[in-house]
């Protein structure tokens, strides 16, 4: 396991992070509920394969199973008997928490409300790092930012993030913490996976600029990457794909990106879902990337692609099968740009 620094802090966290969403009851229902299926027994049991694995980072959110993700996770900790100092907990504030109109969103006053909630249910007195899950179209980014910037004063949250936001805003909300000095974002945690490399565009430049850590959700997009589905899949297809089609993959590519990846696992002994973590793991501007699993099978295969390293030639047939279609500006900026790169000097005689 590898340990990579989280954005511009001092603060250094493992390469696999471990999702909670698989954490609490089953609810068809829910959004939630229909990923979740893991009592106090089994999260502990996943939570200790985890840590025993080498993983330090654990993310969770408040809205997954209406806190009930956090709480088990809490007990896990509490089971194991975790020293605090060598578990780096990273939840989110947004969703929607109850029926009430500010019961959601990155408000003052939700936010406010939902870290006492959840340093509560997770039974800690911080939270390492605290992120606004989702873009909020209403509330003011400077309320939000000020909001956080007091919680990292009072001890309560000390480190800050952002996910699922365009590059323009996030851009925008470093602009006023640097202006205003307060706490800045340090993460990213964004969508990102062979089948789905829109990221690279405008997030991962801006990314580079400005020092964020990445933290990928969904590195097999919703388990469509597993090897379960798709044209010469083994199995019949069944599992969370099924009932949850989530994220929107456009499936042509994915298909093309799982035979790739099918040959290549096959001549590593490993699995597909092996390869497509390891192809995101390669990639040098993430930080980490979250797995989750309801079983400690799923779990160890998934923990098994920091042993896998994917040759230059492997790579780059990835690479070549997953490549994003060009799009305006970048096309452009691409052709414009090629003047201006540096000439080899050559000397003279």
């Amino acid at each position: 396991m590898r340990y990579n620094q989280l954005g511009n802090t001092g603060l250094f966290v493992s390469e696999l992070c471990l999702g909670t969403m698989t954490f609490g009851a089953a609810d068809e229902k829910s959004q939630w509920g229909s990923i979740a299926d893991l009592d106090e027994k089994g999260a502990t049991e996943i939570v200790e394969r985890s840590l025993a694995a080498g993983v330090n980072f654990i993310d969770t959110a408040n809205v997954y199973s209406f806190g009930e993700s956090e709480r088990l996770l809490g007990k896990a900790l509490k089971n194991l008997s975790v020293p605090r100092k060598d578990v780096v907990i990273a939840t989110k504030v947004y969703g929607v928490m109850g029926d009430k109109p500010n019961d959601r969103g990155a408000s003052r006053g939700h936010i406010m409300d939902s870290v006492a909630q959840s340093l509560e249910r997770l039974q800690t007195d911080h939270i390492d790092l605290y992120q606004i899950h989702g873009n909020d179209p209403i509330t003011p980014i400077e309320e939000t930012l000020r909001a956080l910037d007091d919680l990292v004063s009072r001890g309560m949250v000390r480190y800050v993030g952002v996910s699922n936001w365009q590059a323009w805003r996030i851009a925008k909300a470093l602009g006023i913490s640097e202006a205003r000095d307060y706490a800045r974002f340090e993460t990213v945690q964004a969508y990102y996976s062979i089948a789905g490399r829109d990221l690279e565009r405008e997030i991962v430049p801006m990314m580079a600029e400005e020092k964020l850590g990445l933290m990928v959700w969904s590195p097999l997009a919703g388990g469509l990457l597993s090897g379960k589905y798709g044209p010469g899949a083994p199995g019949n297809g069944e599992g969370r794909r099924a009932t949850f089609d989530f994220p929107p993959v456009d499936k042509d590519r994915a298909w093309a990106c799982v035979a790739a990846m099918r040959e290549i696992a096959e001549k590593r002994n490993v699995s597909v879902a092996t390869v497509a973590l390891a192809y995101v793991l390669a990639k040098p501007f993430v930080t980490t990337i979250i797995i989750g699993a309801k079983r400690l099978d799923q779990l160890d295969q998934n923990l098994a692609a920091v042993h896998l390293k994917l040759d230059p030639a492997e790579l780059e047939k990835l690479d070549a099968v997953s490549a994003l279609p060009p799009e305006y500006p970048g096309w452009m900026l691409s052709r414009q740009s090629a003047a201006r790169r540096p000439v080899p000097f050559e000397k003279k005689d």
